[in-house]
């Protein structure tokens, strides 16, 4: 199933010149500007300074427990997996769980617990990111929901913790 899913985003790729690079637009280029985006809204949302290191915290801890889940797992990217797949933009190392979708949920949580509204328009960035990841072929669909998963939970758990409480006031 998960190669089904793979297939069908990733045969949207090399069908038009202008469509891959927004794929390669929003899988390799937009995340930097989501952390931006989420970088100047703390900043002027933001109830203190704890906040900010808060949501920050949460997407540096799920990279590093993300670093640890690829060193176990040590699953192949599609086009290591699998014949004819050309990625849009070049990766390296293994794929699941995804960095940019486990970073991205754990962005997102955070900032959910902060605001509701613009926790979800963030949610909706790091989806963005992931399905791009999926048609640009360097991520099965499974390795995006990994991510998602594990960037959700550690958000959660940090977050939801007697200091992650206490830091959001």
């Amino acid at each position: 199933m998960n190669n089904q899913i793979f297939y069908f985003f990733y045969n949207l790729a090399h069908q038009s010149n202008f469509f891959d690079h927004v794929v390669i637009f929003f899988g390799n280029y937009f995340p930097y500007l989501v952390i931006l985006i989420a970088g100047i809204f703390l900043i002027f949302y933001r109830k203190s300074w704890r906040e900010f290191f808060l949501v920050f915290f949460s997407g540096g801890l799920a990279v590093f427990f993300d670093l640890i889940f690829k060193y176990l797992v040590h699953a192949p990217r599609p086009f290591v997996a699998l014949d004819n797949i050309r990625t849009l933009f070049p990766e390296s190392g293994y794929a699941f769980p995804s960095g940019h979708a486990t970073f991205f949920a754990a962005l997102a949580v955070s900032i959910f617990f902060l605001n509701k509204k613009s926790g979800y328009i963030f949610m909706f960035f790091a989806l963005l990111i992931g399905l791009a990841r999926i048609i640009a072929g360097v991520h099965f669909p499974g390795d995006i929901f990994g991510g998602f998963i594990l960037g959700a939970v550690l958000s959660i758990l940090i977050n939801n913790s007697p200091q992650g409480k206490a830091w959001r006031g």
